[in-house]
C-alpha cells in the first residue's frame, strides 16, 4: 500500500470526503452521487493493467512516467508468460512503483474481473479489441477511470455497448481516454485546427493510408486448443481483432473523422487476400480500399482509404486533405497552396533551436490524462473512439460484402462476431473454427453478409 503524504489527507479519506460532499450536493438537486473528480497532485494514483502484451506493457510504462506518484498494483492476462514477463520488465524500469505481489496477479479469461475488484483508481485495458466492450463496461460499473487502447470494438454491437457504457462513465464523473494518440500530438492539433479554420478552403477530398508489412505470426503448437491458438494469433481473427482496417488503420481513419467533425454517411470498397493466403493468416484480408463519403453543407467530401500488408510495395502511413485553396500533408504538418508551394509548416525546432519530437503521442496521451486527473478535470474520449472504430468496421463491411454500406445500417447491425462473454477457458470453442485442412472461412464479396 502507498504511504500517505504527511501534509495531505489519505487517498481513502480524500475520496470519502469528496464523495460525501458530492452526495450531499446531489441530494439537494435530485442527482445520483458522483465519484470523486480527482486526486491531489501528490497522491498516488493506483493503476491496474488488463492485458500484458506489448501495448499493455507500453501503456503501463507510459502511465508510470507521468508527473506525480503512481503505482501499478494489479495485473491480468490470459497467458501467464505474458503476465510474468511484463511484471519483471516493468519492475526493472520502475522499481517500487510496481507493487504487484502474486496475490494481485491474475491469469485466465476471467482474470480481468479480479483486477477490477482491487483497490485502484484507474485501469488500463489493453487486451485484443474483441474484449474491449465487455471490459470497458465492467470497469465503468466498478467506478474506475479508464485508459483503453484502440479500437474499442470489432462489431456494431460492441460499439453500441461502448457508447452506452460511456454515458454511464460521464454520469459517474469517470475519465475515459482512448489510445488514438494523434489527438495529443501538437503537430496534428495545430494542423487540423488550421484546416478547420479554412487554410485550404473547403475540404473537397481526403486520403488516408496504412500501407506496410505484415505483423507477427505465432506457429500452432502441439497440444494447443483452438481457442488458445487463436488468442495467441489474435491479429488474424475478426472476433478478436476486427481485421487490420480496424486494428491499425483506425488511426488514419480517426484523423479524417476529426478533420471532418464527424463520421461518414456511407462507404463502398474492395479488398481481399492476394499474397497472405496461408492458413496461418486466419481469416483477415491483406488489403482494403474504401471510398468513404462525408456529408457536408456543400458537396459531399470523399475520403479514399487504403491499408495493405504486402511487402515490396509502396508504403505510406499518413493522412492528406485537399481543398479549394490548396492541400495538406496532415501527418507531416505541412500546408501547400494550389501551385504546390509550402504555405505553412509545423515548427521542427523549439525557441532554443533544438529539434522537437513530432510524434510522441503515446507518452503524451498519458501525461495529459494524469495531469487532468490531478487538476480535477475529467476528460472523455469514449465517443470519438467509438465512432472512429465504427467507421473502420463499416469499411470492413464494405470490402467484405462488395456493397455500399450506409452508416445508419452499419451502426444498427445486430450481427455479432465476438460473443466474448461466453468464453471462460481454453476449452471453449471460438466463434470461427477451421476447415478440415485447418484453413479458415474467408469473406467473399458479393456473397458474404455483413449486416
Amino acid at each position: 500500500m502507498a504511504q500517505d503524504h504527511p501534509a495531505t489527507p489519505s487517498r481513502r479519506r480524500f475520496l470519502q470526503t469528496s464523495s460525501t460532499a458530492v452526495a450531499a450536493a446531489s441530494a439537494l438537486v435530485g442527482l445520483h452521487p458522483l465519484r470523486a473528480a480527482h486526486v491531489s497532485a501528490d497522491e498516488t494514483i493506483r493503476i491496474g493493467l488488463i492485458g500484458c502484451g506489448g501495448r499493455g506493457r507500453g501503456a503501463a510504462d507510459q502511465a508510470m512516467n507521468t508527473t506525480g506518484p503512481t503505482k501499478l498494483v494489479s495485473v491480468a492476462d490470459v497467458f501467464e508468460n505474458n503476465l510474468l514477463s511484463t511484471v519483471r520488465g516493468l519492475q526493472r524500469q520502475h522499481g517500487d512503483k510496481v507493487d504487484v505481489p502474486p496475490e494481485r496477479q491474475f491469469v485466465g479469461l476471467d482474470a480481468w474481473q479480479k483486477v477490477l475488484e482491487q483497490d485502484l483508481d484507474l485501469v488500463i485495458l489493453a487486451t485484443p479489441p474483441g474484449f474491449r466492450p465487455l471490459h470497458f463496461e465492467g470497469a465503468v460499473n466498478a467506478g474506475k477511470h479508464v485508459f483503453m487502447e484502440k479500437p474499442v470494438a470489432v462489431d456494431s454491437i460492441g460499439v453500441r455497448k461502448v457508447i452506452a457504457a460511456n454515458e454511464i462513465a460521464k454520469s459517474k464523473n469517470l475519465a475515459v481516454a482512448v489510445g488514438l494518440q494523434r489527438h495529443h500530438e501538437p503537430i496534428y492539433i495545430e494542423t487540423i485546427k488550421r484546416l478547420q479554420d479554412g487554410a485550404i478552403g473547403e475540404i473537397i477530398a481526403a486520403r488516408a493510408y496504412w500501407n506496410g508489412d505484415s505483423p507477427w505470426v505465432r506457429n500452432r503448437e502441439e497440444g494447443q486448443t483452438e481457442m488458445e491458438y487463436q488468442l495467441r494469433n489474435w491479429y488474424y481473427f475478426n472476433w478478436l481483432c476486427g481485421d487490420h482496417i480496424n486494428e491499425q488503420h483506425i488511426h488514419n481513419i480517426d484523423v479524417i473523422n476529426w478533420l471532418m467533425n464527424g463520421n461518414p454517411v456511407s462507404a463502398q470498397g474492395q479488398g481481399g487476400r492476394q499474397v497472405r493466403v496461408g492458413r496461418q493468416y486466419g481469416e483477415i484480408f491483406d488489403h482494403h480500399f474504401v471510398e468513404f463519403t462525408y456529408r457536408t453543407d456543400a458537396a459531399p467530401t470523399i475520403m479514399l482509404s487504403q491499408c495493405r500488408h504486402i511487402t515490396n510495395c509502396w508504403n505510406q502511413v499518413n493522412e492528406f486533405a485537399h481543398g479549394s485553396l490548396g492541400w495538406a500533408n496532415i501527418g507531416d504538418g505541412q500546408i501547400f497552396d494550389t501551385r504546390g508551394n509550402l504555405a505553412w509548416e509545423f515548427p521542427r525546432k523549439d525557441a532554443a533551436g533544438q529539434r522537437v519530437s513530432l510524434h510522441d503521442g503515446h507518452q503524451q496521451e498519458h501525461h495529459d490524462l494524469f495531469a487532468d486527473l490531478r487538476a480535477g478535470r475529467i476528460p472523455n474520449e469514449g465517443d470519438f473512439g467509438a465512432y472512429s472504430t465504427m467507421t473502420a468496421i463499416m469499411g470492413r463491411m464494405a470490402t467484405y460484402s462488395g456493397r455500399e454500406i450506409a452508416w445508419k445500417d452499419a451502426l444498427a447491425s445486430e450481427l455479432s462476431i465476438s460473443p466474448v462473454e461466453n468464453f471462460h477457458s481454453f476449452a471453449d470453442t471460438p466463434p470461427v473454427v477451421p476447415n478440415s485442412d485447418l484453413s479458415y472461412p474467408i469473406a467473399v464479396p458479393g456473397v458474404t453478409k455483413v449486416l
